[in-house]
């Protein structure tokens, strides 16, 4: 995913992410309508390893996971807005029951979004792995106790957080330290996905579970020829 110049546009009184979301929902399928036209796995919960980490890395993802609500989206013109109304609408679809509230699926998908770009990672991707960990479970807890989305190992928040794992079942804080681990991993392998989701899951060198999630990444792809394709973040978020 390509990055672009920051998108803007001039909002006098800018909404919460709810009451925008809440706003969109109408927009949302106007926007599928303009453009185009159960699933229910095993979680294969993660168990990341901790390991020996010097204090410069430790202190830079420390940094990384530092929380700021994501912003509401602005959009430079009325096709970036399009763009990201049709993946919005898109993506709520094929999540379907799995998150049966409307408003709640849309604003995960908004933080999801964010936080994966933010990070430098395909939001395919991101979302292919919380399908495989956790199948869209906010609450979920593993036999050796990751937590949340994107199962989290409790020994994180101790390293780089403030030491709360209850945190862990928060959405955007489960994605923030979920992505940002996946990013370090991926670091540390060099820029090898495969070798970084095994390590995610700690499993490292095994292929069962990286091929579970290019698996399930493609079901959260869009269509080489959809009429837009997902928008980045802006760069300066």
């Amino acid at each position: 995913m390509t990055s672009r110049e920051p998108l803007s546009c001039p909002i006098p009184t800018p909404p919460t992410r709810r009451q925008w979301l809440q706003g969109s929902l109408g927009l949302s399928a106007a926007a599928l309508g303009l453009i185009g036209t159960s699933w229910h796995g095993t979680a294969l919960a993660g168990a990341q390893k901790e390991e020996f980490m010097v204090d410069s890395v430790r202190t830079a993802l420390s940094a990384a996971i530092g929380n700021s609500a994501p912003p509401v989206p602005t959009f430079k013109d009325r096709k970036s807005q399009l763009e990201y109304q049709y993946w919005l609408t898109t993506m709520s679809g094929r999540i379907g029951n799995r998150m049966v509230d409307e408003l709640t699926r849309q604003e995960f998908l908004q933080t999801v979004w964010y936080e994966a770009a933010r990070a430098g990672l395909e939001i395919s991707l991101v979302l292919g792995l919380i399908q495989v960990e956790s199948n869209f479970r906010k609450f979920a807890i593993s036999p050796v106790g990751a937590r949340g989305l994107m199962q989290v190992m409790p020994f994180w928040v101790r390293v780089i957080g403030d030491g709360d794992p209850g945190k862990l079942f928060h959405m955007q804080t489960n994605l923030r330290f979920g992505c940002v681990i996946l990013r370090h991993y991926l670091h540390r392998e060099n820029g090898n996905m495969y070798m970084a989701l095994g390590r995610y899951n700690g499993s490292r060198g095994q292929p069962q579970y990286p091929n579970a999630v290019f698996g399930a990444q493609k079901r959260w792809l869009l269509p080489p020829d959809a009429p837009m394709q997902p928008p980045a973040v802006p760069a300066s978020a």
